[in-house]
């Protein structure tokens, strides 16, 4: 089970870093490279997915992807057209923050037989939506209402319903291109509650941002926008030692 891997990775490393590629704003050719950059600066694996599928075809973008490197590949679903067989697990999310019934269970009950059938690992993942200075897509595609990012204490209690819930995961997302990321109180205090292993992501623009958000508590640190720029594709390698804080305990970033 690839979720067991994930906790065993992060009680070695401290905290993983994942890369989100958007299918729509990169072509496989462009992959490879971006790729074997990732893996040689020491990335934990990839998130696949996006809030608009535009273009392409998913199943054959993940199979090309798939062939490309070894690590592992999580489809991070904007919708259920995002369900393939060619990807190591799923994150199967709900939407906790919202209080829309499609993003609730809706959508996860069509997905669900889906999943069932190619055999695919879910990993359930409550999924918040935080502010983040700007309407982002996710909120927008979602219709989802975003918990204001000065108030950590309803993200805590969102969180720990997850976990009393069975889910496996916590995602506190800002959204793509956020002007503000997940506030470190707001990280600090979900870890305090809840158990489960958090996910953060949304505008974290360098090492010294990821590493405050591992040290509040974040778990995994996935980064998406930053990277489509290739001049920042030289950070990778800082990145990633700065979220390996048990590997890297007194780095300066």
């Amino acid at each position: 089970m690839l979720y067991q891997k994930i906790l065993a990775e992060i009680e070695t490393k401290g905290a993983l870093l994942y890369i989100l590629i958007d299918p729509d704003k990169s072509s496989t050719e462009e992959l490879k490279q971006f790729i074997t950059t990732c893996e040689g600066s020491n990335v934990d694996g990839f998130l696949v997915g996006g809030s608009l599928m535009m273009s392409g075809d998913f199943d054959s973008y993940l199979k090309q992807l798939k062939m490309i490197t070894k690590l592992p590949v999580i489809i991070f679903p904007g919708g259920v057209e995002q369900v393939s067989q060619y990807a190591d697990a799923i994150l199967f999310l709900s939407i906790i923050s919202g209080r829309n019934p499609e993003n609730l269970i809706g959508k996860h009950v069509l997905a669900a037989p889906l999943i069932k059938r190619i055999g695919i690992e879910p990993i359930s993942t409550g999924y918040m939506l935080i502010e983040s200075g700007k309407t982002t897509t996710a909120e927008f595609m979602s219709g989802s209402k975003p918990i204001p990012r000065h108030k950590p204490e309803i993200a805590a209690a969102h969180a720990i319903a997850a976990e009393y819930l069975g889910m496996k995961l916590i995602y506190l997302e800002a959204g793509s291109g956020a002007e503000h990321s997940v506030p470190e109180e707001m990280i600090f205090a979900v870890s305090k509650i809840c158990s489960l292993p958090i996910i953060v992501g949304g505008g974290i623009r360098n090492p010294r941002m990821a590493r405050k958000k591992v040290e509040a508590g974040g778990k995994i640190i996935v980064i998406g926008n930053h990277f489509d720029d290739k001049s920042n594709h030289s950070q990778l390698k800082e990145f990633a030692d700065a979220v390996h804080i048990n590997l890297n305990p007194l780095i300066e970033v």
